[in-house]
């Protein structure tokens, strides 16, 4: 791989930068490290998203970071464009945001900053819709789409999570039940739900603060959907702790400083983002720590399933 790696920084004219590995997940991420700058170079997982999806999301964080939200920005090659295929791997660069993680900061911090932390996060994810929408994307622009097809649908975005292996027959019958609920309540309120770009995927790594900002980072999975499904993303693996409902507060608080947001359907996207994680961790059973992760995906989605269908 670092033959690739050496090939990519040549057309972005950064030969002879250090780079070390500090993310293989979804993507490979490199911090390369100049007499100038840092930098994030990303080779992305082979098959996940087009030339035309890639190339979308980085003009998406170009305009938002234009308008105003901290977020990495793309650095086009030597050539002017901001993607490049090298050795059969898509590749980009993006500039290097310092920081910590949500997840890094939130066990060591007190109650009064983490509800600031979770104000913050409400206040920026608003500052991201806002901005979305005042950008108006080119007409060749194409990212997924996370409506009522893309969640519960024949072939939802991230799987047919009903199809787990690892589900019970009582457990698969649930999350069918609560998969055709939710296909007909969400044909009932799309007219009134807020839609348009969102991240997707704002759990607490995907989030870094440092001493002035909160910024967002992995637009991976960004693109069309309802706005409260962001909410719901950031708040879920939050569900059981004791001082859920003021992080919630506190996060929907600081997105009403922005623009406002209708919080009835929240229960009904908990449980959409729960279902999610289960059809998403079906082809990553084999990973380390995936069979131990499933179980847990599976009883949540149960569990938020089953309160969704008895209307608790």
């Amino acid at each position: 791989m670092n033959a690739t790696v050496d090939a990519a920084l040549a057309l972005w004219g950064l030969s002879g930068a250090s780079y070390e590995l500090v993310a293989a997940r979804e993507n490979a991420v490199y911090r390369v490290t100049t007499g100038t700058g840092t930098y994030a170079l990303r080779l992305h997982r082979a098959g996940y998203r087009s030339d035309a999806e890639l190339t979308s999301e980085l003009l998406w964080m170009d305009a938002v970071g234009t308008g105003g939200v901290s977020v990495p920005a793309p650095v086009a090659a030597k050539s002017g464009a901001f993607l490049h295929c090298v050795d059969g791997v898509q590749v980009d660069v993006l500039s290097w945001l310092p920081g910590d993680t949500l997840d890094t900061l939130l066990p060591q911090s007190n109650n009064k900053t983490q509800l600031k932390l979770f104000h913050d996060l409400g206040r920026e994810m608003a500052r991201l819709h806002a901005a979305s929408d005042r950008w108006q994307p080119p007409d060749q622009f194409t990212r997924c789409v996370w409506d009522r097809d893309g969640l519960v649908g024949q072939t939802p975005l991230w799987g047919k999570f009903w199809d787990n292996p690892e589900l019970t027959p009582h457990d698969r019958d649930l999350l069918i039940s609560f998969r055709d609920r939710a296909y007909g309540d969400l044909a009932t309120q799309s007219e009134t739900l807020d839609y348009g770009l969102i991240h997707a995927d704002l759990v607490g790594a995907n989030v870094m603060a440092n001493d002035t900002d909160l910024l967002f980072i992995d637009f991976d999975d960004g693109g069309h959907g309802y706005r409260i499904f962001d909410v719901a993303t950031a708040l879920f693996k939050h569900a059981d702790a004791p001082d859920y409902e003021r992080l919630k507060r506190a996060l929907t608080d600081g997105y009403r400083t922005i623009r406002s947001i209708d919080l009835s359907s929240l229960e009904l996207f908990m449980a959409l983002r729960a279902a999610t994680y289960v059809g998403w961790n079906i082809t990553r059973m084999d990973e380390d720590n995936g069979q131990t992760r499933n179980a847990r995906f599976v009883k949540s989605a149960t569990l938020h399933a089953a309160a969704y269908l008895n209307g608790r």
